[in-house]
Order: C-alpha cells, then structure tokens, then sequence
C-alpha cells in the first residue's frame, strides 16, 4: 500500500528538482560568442571603450582609435595620432572623448559626434595608462604607469592642474559619481581611494590574496568594487572601508572586469586561459560563478553593452614568436572583435 505513496512522492520530488533546474537556467542562461568582426591591421591593443549613447566601440590599436557602429557592425571612424594608446575615456556632459596615449605622454581630445581631434594636452605623467572622467569634480585623471601617479586635467581649459603620487604602478580605475576614485596598484596588491575634490589620497586598501591586480569595476548601488589579479582571483572589496568581502575564482591573464547592474553579472576576460568568467552577485556580500565561456587565447581586455547586454573583446591570433618581453606575436592581420551574448 506504500509503494504507490512512495513512488508519488520521487516523482514529486524529481518534478521540483526539474523545475528549480530550469529557473536556475534560466536565471542564468548560457552565454558563447555570438559574432567575429575581423579588422585586421598592425599594431597593438589595449582597453575598450563603449559610448552607450552613440552606440560606438573604441577600439584602441597602438596609434590610433577604431570607432565602431555596433549596431551596423561596421568601422565608421578613427581618432589618429594617439601614439601608444591605451584607453579612451567618455565625458557625455561636454560630448568629449579622451585617450591616453602611453608613448607620448599625452592626451587627446576629440569630439564624440564628429570624431573629430579637438587638442593635444601635453605633459601628463610618464605613460599614461588607464584614463578616467570624474562626473563629480568634472575633471580627467590619467594614470601613469612608469612614473607612479596620477595626473589631474580640466578639461574645460585642456590644462594639467595637479598631480597625485601613488605608491606603485597604477592600472584601471573607476569612479562611484560622488567624489571618490578608485585606482588598483599592480605592483603593491593595493586599491588606492582618492579623494576628487582635494585630489589626495584617502586610503590605501590591502587586496591580498590577490596578486597583480588589473581590471576594475564598481557596483555603485552595493558599494562593491571588484579587482581582477593575475593570481586567477577576483577581489570584492566594500567601497567605505575597504575591507574584503569575497574572493571568486577566474580564469588565468586578465586584464579587464565590467559590471552589468541590470542583471547583477560580473564579467572578466582572461587572455591566457582564453576564457570569459561570469559571475553572478547572489547578493552584495555572496558570489558565485555561472560559466567560464570559451573565448580566444589573447581575449584580455573587454567593453560592456548595457543595452544589449553584449560583451566585446579584443583578440587576434598568436603565433610562436615572441617579442622582446617574452609575449607571443600576433599573426598578421588576424585582429578580430568577439561579441559574448546569449544564444
């Protein structure tokens, strides 16, 4: 008489099973690359930036900044003269663009409608890198990393007008939009939390066990900044006081992480192990990670679309060569954007 009741209730059983699977899918629905546009071309890359806006991609390449209808999937534009650019920073108040070009020293500004290369502000700090627009203070920072500061911009008068030092090599950098910016410090495992208004140092957070820290990314709502290091590791520090809150594994090489508030993913792209880790945020204080998608192996740095919820990467083919540091060489004109979506 039992055994019926029994078998009703696994079948029970199995049926929530079956349907809790299928929510968890659902709230977490796979992801692959979705697109390949080749650009070919020489030279090098570095961060991507995305002007939600306007809907373009810059996509930095040594000399010279690619603009990219994402939407046409198509080149429809250049900002030149940028020698050893590493990022591009975007101001939608005054309608400006920024780059910080590494091998000049220098920053470029242009027009986000035009493209068009408005002035050249020289005498930043030795190679430039990350460069960020603080809505705040309405200032630039450039992060310089060979001469271990910052330097502090107006735009408004494309002028230099301060300097901060930092205690070791600066690397990405993000703003919370209410006076502070935060900038990791690879060489010292450090975040530093800088004041905009005084430009001075406020706090110099510990990011062991991260090591090597690259990528930064900020949830302003939770007050969580995420620092991705070489040691396979993702950080989550409390923006207030610095203390950690989390450490998630990821994927070996990266060198970019982007939040997505809307549906509260974290997104690292790791260039050695040629993987995309996505992390969801349980809550503010728990995560955990939801794929590892396969990518390509130099797929290091990445732009967040947060209309469409697409993932860009920057990624080219490597060969057996290597250059001077030790780093493959790209085969010629394999330069290739990845999009990351949902199938």
């Amino acid at each position: 008489m039992y055994r019926p009741l029994v078998i009703a209730v696994l079948a029970s059983l199995a049926s929530v099973a079956a349907a809790s699977t299928a929510a968890a899918d659902a709230a977490h629905p796979s992801f692959a690359v979705t697109h390949r546009l080749k650009l070919g071309g020489a030279g090098g890359w570095d961060y991507l930036s995305f002007d939600a806006q306007r809907r373009h991609l810059f996509v930095t390449r040594g000399d010279r900044v690619l603009v990219l209808d994402v939407d046409h999937d198509k080149q429809v534009g250049l900002v030149p003269d940028t020698d050893g650019v590493h990022g591009v920073a975007i101001a939608q108040s005054l309608h400006r663009g920024f780059t910080s070009n590494g091998k000049a020293d220098s920053v470029t500004v242009f027009d986000l409608d035009t493209l068009k290369t408005l002035a050249t502000i020289k005498g930043t700090g030795d190679k430039p890198d990350a460069v960020l627009y603080d809505d705040a203070s309405h200032h630039l920072f450039t992060f310089n990393g060979k001469s271990n500061n910052a330097s502090v911009i107006d735009p408004a008068k494309n002028t230099i007008i301060a300097t901060i030092p930092l205690p070791g090599k600066p690397e990405f950098a993000a703003a919370d939009g209410s006076g502070h910016v935060y900038v990791n410090i690879e060489d010292k495992s450090e975040l530093m939390d800088i004041d905009s208004s005084t430009n001075r140092v406020l706090h110099a957070w510990p990011l062991a066990p991260c090591e090597s820290p690259s990528g930064l990314a900020f949830d302003v709502a939770h007050a969580r900044l995420f620092s991705v290091c070489d040691n396979r590791l993702m950080t989550v520090l409390d923006s207030h006081d610095g203390h950690r809150v989390a450490t998630v594994p990821i994927g070996d090489g990266p060198d970019a992480v982007a939040f997505d508030p809307a549906d509260g993913l974290i997104y690292s792209s790791n260039g050695e192990s040629g993987t995309l880790t996505v992390v969801h945020e349980e809550d503010p204080d728990h995560y955990k990670v939801v794929a590892n998608v396969p990518t390509k192996e130099s797929a290091r740095t990445l732009a967040l679309d947060p209309l469409k919820h697409h993932v860009y990467l920057s990624s080219a083919q490597l060969s057996d060569k290597k250059d001077e540091r030790g780093r493959p060489i790209p085969v010629a004109g394999s330069f290739t954007l990845l999009t990351v979506g949902r199938p």
